[in-house]
Order: C-alpha cells, then sequence, then structure tokens
C-alpha cells in the first residue's frame, strides 16, 4: 500500500433547486475523510456551469469555468460519482463534465453512489458503467446506492440506519483504493496509451 493517500474526487452531479445530492455526498465524503488512505476534494456541479453542447472553442466563460474544474479532475487519482436517477439515466450536468474531459479519467477507478425512489438510482449508474468504459476509466463493482432515500436520512442528513450503508461504502471505498493504488502505480511506470 502506498504511504501517500489517494487523491479522491468526489463528484455530486445534480444541479437542480430543491436537490437531495448534497445530503448523500457529504455522507460519503465524511467517511471517505475519516480514512488516512485518502484525500478527498469534493466538486459541486453546481459551482460548475458547464455548457451542454461541445465547441472546439469554448468561449471565455467556459474556458474560465474549464480552468476551475478539469485541473481538480486532472490531479484525482479515483472519482466516487454522486449520482440521482432522472428518467432512467443520469443528469446531463454529469453528461455535460463528462464530455468535457476525456484524458483526466483515463486509467483512474470510478465508483458510485446513487440515490433515488424505487431504483435507488441504479439505472443511471448502468448507463454511466459504458460510458467511462468508453473513456477508458475503471469502475469498480460494488455500489452504495439509496431506495427511497428521502426516508433514510435525518434532517441533519445523518443515516437514520447507518449500519448497512457504511458497511458498503466501506467496500467501495477499499475496491477504489486497491484500484487507484494499482492504476496509479501503473501510469507512473508506463504512461497510459503508450
Amino acid at each position: 500500500m502506498s504511504a501517500t493517500p489517494l487523491r479522491l474526487a468526489v463528484i455530486n452531479s445534480s444541479v437542480r433547486d430543491g436537490r437531495f445530492g448534497p445530503t448523500v455526498a457529504n455522507w460519503i465524503t465524511s467517511l471517505a475523510k475519516e480514512r488516512d488512505d485518502l484525500h478527498v476534494d469534493s466538486v459541486d456541479l453546481a459551482d460548475h456551469e458547464l455548457p451542454h453542447a461541445l465547441s472546439h472553442n469554448p468561449a471565455e466563460d467556459v474556458a474560465a469555468e474549464l480552468a476551475k474544474v478539469s485541473p481538480r479532475l486532472a490531479e484525482s487519482d479515483a472519482f466516487i460519482v454522486v449520482t440521482p436517477e432522472y428518467n432512467h439515466s443520469f443528469p446531463a450536468s454529469l453528461k455535460s463534465l463528462i464530455d468535457w474531459h476525456h484524458t483526466q479519467w483515463q486509467a483512474k477507478p470510478i465508483g458510485f453512489v446513487s440515490y433515488g425512489g424505487l431504483s435507488g438510482g441504479l439505472r443511471s449508474v448502468e448507463q454511466l458503467r459504458p460510458v467511462f468504459a468508453e473513456l477508458h476509466a475503471v469502475t469498480v463493482r460494488d455500489v452504495v446506492s439509496f431506495h427511497n432515500c428521502w426516508e433514510l436520512f435525518d434532517k441533519t442528513g445523518a443515516l437514520k440506519e447507518p449500519q448497512a450503508a457504511t458497511a458498503a461504502a466501506k467496500v467501495l471505498l477499499d475496491q477504489l483504493v486497491w484500484w487507484g493504488n494499482a492504476l496509479s502505480e501503473a501510469r507512473a511506470k508506463t504512461p497510459y496509451g503508450s
């Protein structure tokens, strides 16, 4: 195991008014910050107004937004994407972030924490897996999913019954650390794509 903490970016992907995402993102971020093997950066897409259409010549305002978020993604060794499910898929804000970046995802692990109604956001996760595979990222198997999430957290943002979700989060974080260290060492030895 590396003595240097792995740089983990936790991406809160929902930008809608009244969103529940910050509750879930804060929960997984607090668990990740308890670990000595992780250094956590919280990336809230509500703070980054990326357009949904791609352009080869981004305007100054787009370039400014990219300058705020792109280096943070590039510096990360691993990612957790916190995603709701909108119409059986993931938010447009997340697709925009993904599409504006390419090399930042390559040869890095990505884990998912999803939330929603009956499906707990799992359909959005299953759609994200092939998207990230196309970008040469490695998605880890285990997911933390909150079904009917609004009923599971109290008004302070704490889980009412945290045992199962905390155990699932430990598995997810352990997998991210393993893959993050393995892929980081591999990239240092041989740059990806060479």
